[in-house]
């Protein structure tokens, strides 16, 4: 069960104070667009979601099926790229978003074992949820009354 994510104003212009239970973090954005850099932007801290949850579905596999995997690494990288479609008037241009990862296996496993692997962390709870459709519903909280 995922806990709250609480999310406060930092300690200078754009940082964000984070708490996850019992965990304290922040998040910020780049000084060349006025932040302070103390901590990830958002589009990182959504690629280490998406890294972490991929790399803990590979080892989780892994180890139930008793795969000799040792450790596994992803690296993500977040554009906007422009692509081209077909539509009923013609081709049309528009951006997308685009995060692309590159996963490495450590350990003794056998070709047949990366790919399943391979495979399988596209099925992890956080691709599965950026590629669907989501709802998010955003309203104001209700103050507490002194």
């Amino acid at each position: 069960m995922a806990r709250n994510v609480v999310v406060s104003s930092g300690p200078s212009k754009y940082a964000q104070a984070v708490s996850v239970g019992s965990h304290l973090f922040h998040a910020d954005e780049p000084v060349e667009v006025g932040g302070g850099d103390i901590g990830p932007n958002p589009h990182e801290l959504l690629m280490a979601s998406l890294t972490a949850c991929t790399n803990i579905t590979a080892q989780m596999y892994a180890e139930r099926h008793q795969w000799p995997l040792t450790a596994v690494q992803s690296v993500a990288s977040y554009g906007r790229v422009t692509t081209e479609s077909l539509s009923g008037s013609g081709a049309t241009t528009e951006m997308v978003d685009r995060i692309e990862l590159e996963i490495s296996f450590s350990g003794g496993l056998s070709q047949e074992q990366e790919q399943r692997l391979l495979e399988l962390v596209s099925r992890c709870p956080i691709h599965r949820t950026l590629t669907s459709s989501i709802q998010v519903s955003t309203r104001l909280r209700v103050k507490a009354q002194p």
